[in-house]
Formats: C-alpha cells, sequence, structure tokens
C-alpha cells in the first residue's frame, strides 16, 4: 500500500476504534447499572473485539509480521470475543 490509500486504512482504523470504545462504554455504563452477568460478558466481548482491531493495526505498522500473521492475530481476538459475546446471549 502506499499513498492515499494509507491514510484511508488509518482513517477507517481510528473509527473502527472509536466505535468499539464507544460501544464497550456504554455497555459497560449498562452492566454497574444492571449488575447482570450478561452485560459483564458483553463488555467484556466488546472489548476483546477493540483490542483485536487494536493489536492488528499496531502489529501491521510497528513489526515485520506478515500480513497474513496480522490477520491471525485479529481472527484469534474475534474468536474469543464473539465466544463471549455468544455465551452472554445464552445465559
Amino acid at each position: 500500500m502506499t499513498g492515499h490509500w494509507d491514510l484511508v486504512l488509518v482513517g477507517v482504523r481510528v473509527l473502527l476504534l472509536l466505535m468499539g470504545l464507544a460501544t464497550t462504554a456504554i455497555s459497560f455504563r449498562a452492566y454497574r447499572r444492571e449488575r447482570t452477568r450478561y452485560l459483564r460478558d458483553a463488555t467484556i466481548g466488546f472489548a476483546f473485539i477493540t483490542v483485536g482491531v487494536l493489536i492488528e493495526g499496531f502489529l501491521y505498522q510497528f513489526t515485520g509480521l506478515t500480513l497474513t500473521q496480522v490477520h491471525i492475530a485479529e481472527s484469534v481476538a474475534l474468536v474469543f470475543a464473539l465466544g463471549v459475546l455468544l455465551r452472554s446471549f445464552l445465559e
């Protein structure tokens, strides 16, 4: 990637990170108000999704990992996050 596409990617990643942080914060506020297990688990799930996005960006920009390795790292965080979210919906 070169030039403007790098800027587009960074911009989209920043927006994604902000949306993830906002979603996690709202979920956490709901958990503090209601103190239910499913809201706690949902907050943890949203936080791991946000961390996965953050990890991918850092790993790609600041390490020598390949794009495939970076996507694997993000995917592991997303699998864990979606598993926690699924658990929050089922209990």
